[in-house]
């Protein structure tokens, strides 16, 4: 009996490991097993980062980077505005090829002078690995396809009209833009928008507090005219004076219906000990 209890107590420990070991080899497998959680915190800092230099670039940290982009997109939207993108691409990949032609020509002419083996002017940059790995594509469709599903539900909940506020509000909009697109065209209001967000963040940071004081100077007014819209409509006047004399009257709604609960009590009592007397 004492070694069927040793070997009873062996084998359950045997088992017990078994089992441990089995169970401490299943979290890892499903952490292999599930490589995008492992990569989105990654994914997630160079979103960051991402977003962090757009910021430097609009509130112009650094001058020169944002002057040079600044510069070169306004030229773009010009030069699309003056021209067709066809002729825009074309100028400017042939701009490109002239540059680095004439520099490799260059090169190679002081080479055979100086009798030098410097090799290609670009090797430096020829060397560099701009290979997307499968992972890094895999994670980036991923995080677009989530923007992507977001949007496909809303535009099917704005043009199916589960809400219809919110598919009124899209129509209004919409309706507005089309005077807006009879005034400016596609281009033009690029341009605006590039000169408002390379202008209008920087302005704020420097003037905060004269522009949040000016604006809630107006946010005041526009409160106080609208109250005032809303007093002379009739039925926004009459809710209100509705719900005013509810709220005057309350407490003392409460304390009659304290009494006439208590003369009720009051009264039901001494006909139930009638009752049962009788």
């Amino acid at each position: 009996m004492a070694n069927l209890r040793h070997g009873g107590v062996v084998s359950g420990h045997s088992v017990l490991s078994i089992s441990s070991s089995s169970s401490g080899a299943d979290p890892t497998s499903a952490g292999g097993g599930g490589g995008s959680p492992g990569t989105s915190p990654a994914l997630g800092a160079k979103i960051c980062g991402s977003f962090c230099a757009v910021h430097d670039l609009i509130f112009w940290r650094d001058v020169k980077k944002t002057g040079f982009v600044f510069g070169t997109t306004l030229i773009m939207l010009l030069s699309l505005a003056a021209f067709s993108v066809i002729s825009v691409v074309s100028y400017l990949i042939l701009a490109l090829l002239s540059v680095t032609i004439s520099f490799r020509v260059y090169k190679s002419v002081i080479q055979a002078v100086q009798k030098s083996e410097e090799g290609h002017p670009f090797k430096a940059y020829l060397d560099v690995d701009i290979t997307l790995s499968s992972e890094a594509f895999h994670n980036y469709m991923n995080a677009a396809m989530v923007h992507v599903n977001k949007a496909l539900k809303l535009i099917i909940r704005l043009f199916l009209v589960e809400d219809l506020v919110d598919s009124s509000k899209l129509a209004v909009f919409m309706w507005l833009m089309t005077y807006v697109g009879a005034v400016f065209n596609g281009i033009t209001l690029l341009i605006l928008a590039e000169l408002l967000v390379f202008s209008v963040p920087i302005v704020y940071e420097k003037y905060k507090t004269q522009i949040d004081h000016y604006v809630g100077i107006v946010r005041d007014q526009t409160k106080s005219i609208v109250e005032k819209i809303q007093a002379k409509l009739p039925g926004i006047a009459k809710k209100k004076k509705k719900k005013g004399r509810i709220n005057t009257w309350k407490p003392e709604m409460q304390q009659l219906l304290k009494h006439h609960l208590i003369v009720i009590m009051m009264l039901l009592v001494p006909w139930r000990t009638c009752s049962v007397s009788a």
